[in-house]
């Protein structure tokens, strides 16, 4: 039996944990929030636990996701974080999408306590971890990963070892760069055509039948036309992944105006009390702007 740890029980966390555990693996958890490491460990057979360090202390391999950077930092670096209970030799993999130069700090600190490191973020939403069909994106040294990707498998199913530390993390911001653009994109072409006439369920079938196809768009569209808004992927989480990339890109030099104007609208959408519900609630504030709602038509 696996000896292993999970930090982190939100949308994506609880149920990435709970297939470890149905696995048959040991599992350690910890969350901020205690009452889910206490479900999950009545329904599930975890071992809840009060602090990281408590969780590091009992596992060989940890996993955390988490919200943001200074979260990530916190449990794996503070005062009782996982680094004060790890064991040398044990692996660290933090699934959380957080600012690549952070990742690569915390590798090197963790380094000189004998801990591998990886960074995963993953990509999936709310479904991919519920239905164990994530994608993982890995960087760091490639013999870690290969040790940790048996469980891996057991909450995804596509991977890419990306390179170095700081590699999944720059790649999981490039693919959620394009995402939330297109996610821009859909909204002013939906409400500029819902504007002008056009019903936007004829709209999509011209996209899916055009250049302009688009996967996630496909997915989306229906939600937003029975306005149905709940949350697989936060606009709050969005605007912070959009501002991890704008800074990525600024420590590279490379310009990204249309992100930068993307990051602006989903701070509007936060700014008018939508940061909570999923990321296609953005295309409210347009409505809003011009005074017309995108949704299913009522023709019989």
């Amino acid at each position: 039996m696996a000896q292993l740890g999970f930090l982190g029980l939100g949308i994506m966390g609880y149920p990435m944990a709970r297939h470890l555990l149905e696995k048959g693996n040991q599992v350690a958890v910890w969350s901020h929030t205690a009452s889910k490491a206490a479900r999950l460990a009545r329904e599930n057979g975890a071992i809840a636990c009060e602090t990281p360090r408590e969780v590091a202390a009992q596992a060989d391999i940890i996993f955390l996701c988490v919200g943001d950077t200074e979260m990530s930092r916190e449990v794996i670096l503070g005062a009782d974080g996982l680094i004060h209970g790890a064991k040398p030799g044990s692996v660290i993999v933090d699934s959380s999408t957080i600012a690549p130069h952070a990742s690569i700090e915390i590798a090197e600190k963790l380094r000189s306590a004998g801990i591998d490191f990886l960074g995963a973020p993953v990509t999936g939403s709310k479904a991919g971890a519920e239905g164990g069909t994530l994608t993982f994106m890995v960087g760091g040294e490639e013999a870690v990963y290969q040790r940790v990707r048996p469980f891996m498998e057991q909450m995804g199913t596509q991977f890419y070892y990306c390179g170095g530390h700081g590699a999944g993390l720059n790649a999981k911001l490039s693919q959620n760069l394009i995402l939330s653009n297109l996610l821009q994109a859909f909204n002013e072409g939906m409400v500029l055509c819902t504007k002008a006439g056009v019903d936007p369920e004829m709209m999509l079938e011209i996209l899916n039948n055009s250049a302009a196809r688009s996967a996630f768009i496909s997915a989306k569209a229906p939600a937003v036309f029975a306005r149905n808004f709940e949350t697989n992927f936060s606009i709050k989480w969005m605007h912070k992944d959009v501002g991890l990339m704008l800074d990525s890109a600024n420590r590279q030099d490379v310009p990204v105006p249309l992100t930068a104007l993307t990051h602006q609208m989903l701070k509007a959408a936060i700014a008018e009390g939508y940061g909570e519900e999923d990321m296609c609630a953005s295309i409210k504030v347009l409505e809003r702007v011009t005074g017309v709602t995108v949704k299913k038509s009522q023709k019989l």
